[in-house]
């Protein structure tokens, strides 16, 4: 009997023992099952690096990332440049967001070619780099990239100008915005296009680079009225910097005599063409290009789809002046699809 009592014993232990474990087993398991759906409760974390964080381009850029990203259950980390042209503070915020555990980051390159060693870092380390706005050079550089065709707003904007001038030959004064960007670039080599112009033509009477900023611009602006008194059309970068060349045109008493024509599509801008300080602009669509963004990044963390290629996300000239073989749409309809 002793025996046997020992037995039992040793079995109940045994038991027991199988017991625990089982239960011990289970729990593993359903931590393990909690912390998987932790996992797939984590939000996809997105970076989003803009050329600077104060022109109102790359606020709605921003604004609209943020609101893509909530949509989807996403996360976006914003950091920017200090000042347009600053591709050191960019290179610092992609490795800055790489550190973080980004699954994605979204860029408007300052410089075409000046980030490519950092985007490749990135993209080496499995992140998927998508470029908004301004196109890297080469292309591929990126995965995809969602921005407007700014050569050809440069056309639009140019044919725009020269339709209106009609049989006047052109004293052209042009406004650009940073040396070497690719949108500048892109943008001004456009405008000529649509003027018919080539570059360093007669007819291109004045030139400065104003880093499209307004009181650049006004400055700028202002010394080439002196050089250009009879100046009749004006290329501006973006809208800061036509309505800092207006409010030189308006000081010399300038303003029947020079038609300006700009691009970006802001709120702001589109009300300056309401009031006749600019005469068109070409609106482009940046809430477009971030939302895409956000949702290539997303599909890409659910499913390892990367986005590829190059997405136009439109332009459309909007003026109260039409001109013949220019399509476009009137300020009230600007002001109800305009952002900023």
């Amino acid at each position: 009997m002793k025996k046997f009592s020992k037995f039992l014993g040793v079995v109940s232990v045994g038991t027991l023992a199988i017991t625990l474990a089982a239960c011990g087993s289970n729990g593993g398991a359903e931590a393990g099952n909690n912390s998987a759906s932790s996992d797939a409760a984590t939000p996809v974390k997105i970076g989003l690096v803009t050329k600077t964080d104060t022109n109102p381009f790359f606020v709605k850029l921003r604004e609209a990332a943020k609101e893509a990203a909530a949509e989807e259950g996403a996360e976006v980390v914003a950091l920017a440049g200090k000042f347009d042209g600053d591709n050191e503070g960019q290179v610092a915020a992609i490795e800055n967001l790489v550190a973080q555990g980004v699954k994605g980051i979204l860029i408007t390159p300052n410089s075409s070619t000046g980030i490519l060693s950092a985007i490749k870092k990135a993209r080496d380390s499995g992140v998927v780099v998508v470029a908004l706005d301004t196109a890297t050079e080469p292309a591929d550089a990126v995965d995809a990239t969602f921005a407007t065709d700014n050569l050809k707003a440069g056309v639009l904007q140019g044919t725009w100008v020269k339709a209106t001038l009609g049989s006047k030959a052109p004293s052209l004064i042009m406004l650009d915005g940073t040396p070497g960007g690719t949108v500048d670039t892109f943008r001004h080599d456009g405008f000529l296009e649509g003027m018919g112009l080539a570059e360093g033509a007669p007819e291109i009477s004045g030139q400065e680079n104003t880093n499209g900023d307004q009181t650049k611009a006004q400055t700028a602006m202002e010394n080439l009225l002196q050089r250009v008194p009879n100046a009749n059309s004006l290329y501006t970068i973006n809208e800061p910097a036509a309505a800092g060349a207006y409010q030189a045109i308006k000081a010399a008493g300038k303003q029947d005599q020079i038609t300006i024509g700009s691009i970006d599509g802001s709120c702001t801008g589109v009300d300056n063409v309401k009031k006749g300080i600019i005469g068109a602009t070409v609106m482009q669509f940046p809430g477009t290009m971030a939302a895409e963004g956000v949702k290539s990044v997303v599909e890409y963390a659910k499913s390892g789809t990367k986005p590829t290629g190059f997405t136009d996300t439109g332009t459309v000239i909007i003026t109260d002046t039409p001109v013949s073989g220019v399509d476009s749409k009137d300020t009230a309809w600007g002001l109800e699809n305009c952002w900023g």
